[in-house]
């Protein structure tokens, strides 16, 4: 398996990740914010876009996992995080600066309006296949212009 791993530093990497986890799924039970460690992470079954292209019938999705690092608060907006078995649509990763930087708040957009923000130290971003792909019929679909 030819796994995916990615590492961010930069508001330029993290647009790669960004652009690697578009349209990734998650449960809300994959929500991980370890205070102690400043550590966030997140479960995803990610479409691999990067296996897409110039197909029209069979693609696949991967088990993955999103890790922050220097995250020293998390908050969440638009769905209950009791509701463990919800499922998300993670749609791109966004990063404002706070003064002069490095430190920020990295946003997780979701589909809905609803949105995990991360204030992070600086951005420090890992994105890795961990093992499980599947095959899927279904390629994630955007209108013109969005």
């Amino acid at each position: 398996m030819d796994a995916l791993k990615l590492l961010a530093l930069d508001e330029e990497d993290l647009g790669v990740v960004s652009a690697h986890v578009q349209d990734a799924v998650f449960k809300v039970a994959g929500i991980l914010y370890d205070a102690r460690r400043h550590q966030f992470s997140l479960v995803i079954n990610r479409f691999a876009w990067e296996k897409a292209e110039g197909k029209r019938r069979s693609f696949e999705r991967r088990r993955a996992v999103l890790l922050f690092k220097c995250v020293t608060a998390v908050r969440s907006l638009g769905f209950d995080r009791a509701e463990m078995e919800a499922v998300l649509d993670l749609l791109a990763l966004r990063f404002s600066v706070k003064g002069d930087g490095p430190e920020g708040t990295v946003e997780l957009v979701l589909a809905g309006d609803a949105l995990i923000a991360l204030d992070v130290e600086c951005i420090e971003a890992q994105l890795a296949d961990t093992g499980g792909a599947w095959e899927t019929a279904f390629k994630p679909r955007h209108p013109e212009g969005a």
